[in-house]
């Protein structure tokens, strides 16, 4: 039996050669595809395309093909599915989008898998072999010790060099535009100790930094404690990871991840307006001594900071695009996102902005008008122009080259991240325009109807 594994694209601009240029900072290597693999038996024959690097062979054999999907990529999902779907080979789709809106992806699959692979798949898999595969699987919540990606399948791709990996799932916060707290019903577990430390010295000679995808390492300070003693045996491993800014209070734990490798960490900041982070449902961003605060243990302990920030809440005004850029070059930011709220469906976010008649489109992720960077609801007090040109303009100062040398002599405690400095924020600075107005979908397909199930 063969089965198709496909990592779809956020989109294609028209005119685009397959397999041309994308995006360089969304192509990290795809963590979801690695992790099937690893739970696929091996009688199986696994077959891989990325359609951020390379053309996928639609008429290449195959019994079956798999995609997971996030909600900026969910219109590509469909058009992929649609062309195998009419070459009369079965789609499973799968992921946090379909698990969000399962009656939308069913709409262009024969069979949707929801919540989590692991105790899924084997189920899937065994079904299309017996020829009984069903409309829905749903993965229920467990212990992640079955957790082996199995990377082999992701060889000989131009993936970013930093490799992922995961030692834990969800996140406890209640944060309003979050769609983690939906997913996992605020819950937070760790994988095996063992089973981390093992995945990464079997990574550790092929890579020289790596990116602990967990929503929150600090989801489980106590799980985060009983790991970076651990790590600290790892000779030489250096890592980044997502972070809730609480943890950063904890001297005691910041100095355990810094013993532990970690060389940055991705922080939400998302606004200096605590009347915003009180509408976020983050007023936890606001404890103790506040940002400079943990800023402050961070940089004694030599950690790097890729901050977050984003705009269109209520109390947003012309004058805070500008305040969050100041803030984050007066921080020394290794890096910094500016971004617009993004209504994901299923979070209370969404929910709310439906409830008072916010949302400008339907299903901003299927409209053929949405674009990439456009502001999908009406905010209060900006305008949905003023929020995207905003971001766009805090991304141009940050990214600016007197900003990016200023910053640079903030950022050279650890030598791989000093050597990449300048390579990463040029990387990021180039992106600015090639990011603002990106097609959802293959633009040449945009007009194109989806070929929904019979």
């Amino acid at each position: 039996m063969r089965i198709t594994l496909i990592q779809p694209a956020i989109g294609h601009r028209l005119g685009r050669r397959p397999g041309g240029a994308y995006i360089r900072t969304w192509q990290m290597e795809p963590l979801p595809i690695a992790t099937l693999a690893g739970l696929t038996p091996s009688d199986v024959e696994l077959r891989f395309h990325d359609d951020r690097l390379e053309p996928i062979p639609y008429d290449e054999p195959t019994d079956a093909v798999a995609l997971p999907v996030e909600t900026y990529t969910a219109r590509r999902a469909y058009q992929i599915a649609s062309e195998y779907r009419r070459r009369g080979v079965p789609v499973i789709l799968g992921g946090f989008h379909v698990t969000l809106v399962p009656g939308e992806a069913a709409r262009y699959a024969e069979t949707i898998v929801t919540g989590e692979a692991e105790s899924a798949w084997p189920a899937v898999v065994d079904d299309l072999r017996h020829g009984t595969l069903q409309a829905r699987y749903h993965g229920e919540r467990q212990a992640l010790a079955l957790v082996r990606p199995d990377r082999r399948i992701l060889a000989g791709k131009r993936y970013l060099p930093i490799g992922l990996v995961e030692t834990g799932r969800g996140c406890r916060f209640p944060c309003e535009f979050c769609a983690i707290q939906t997913f996992f019903g605020r819950t937070h577990r760790a994988r095996p100790v063992g089973a981390v430390v093992d995945e990464l010295r079997g990574l550790m000679p092929h890579k020289k930094l790596f990116f602990f995808v967990d929503d929150n390492f600090a989801g489980d300070m106590k799980a985060g404690r009983e790991l970076l003693p651990a790590l600290a045996k790892l000779k030489g491993l250096r890592w980044i990871t997502q972070l809730s800014i609480n943890a950063a209070h904890d001297e005691d734990f910041v100095r355990q991840l810094k013993g532990g490798g970690c060389q940055g960490v991705l922080i939400g900041f998302e606004s200096l307006d605590e009347a915003n982070l009180r509408l976020m449902g983050k007023r936890f961003n606001t404890m103790k001594s506040g940002y400079a605060g943990a800023l402050a243990n961070l940089r004694r302990h030599g950690i790097a900071v890729y901050g977050t920030f984003i705009f269109g809440y209520d109390h947003d005004t012309v004058d805070s695009f500008d305040r969050a850029v100041d803030f984050a070059q007066a921080q020394g930011m290794y890096i910094a996102a500016f971004n617009h709220i993004t209504p994901f469906p299923g979070t209370p976010l969404y929910a709310r902005l439906q409830r008072e008649d916010r949302l400008r489109y339907d299903a901003w992720w299927l409209d053929p008008r949405y674009r990439y960077n456009e502001l999908p609801l009406h905010p209060r007090g900006l305008t949905a122009s003023q929020v995207t040109e905003g971001c766009v303009q805090a991304r141009r100062r940050f990214y600016g080259w007197p900003s990016i040398l200023r910053r640079q002599w903030r950022n050279l405690g650890d030598a791989v991240l000093a050597r990449n400095f300048i390579p990463i924020n040029a990387m990021h600075r180039g992106e600015v325009s090639q990011r603002n107005g990106y097609p959802l979908g293959d633009e040449a397909l945009l007009e194109a109807p989806l070929l929904e199930v019979a």
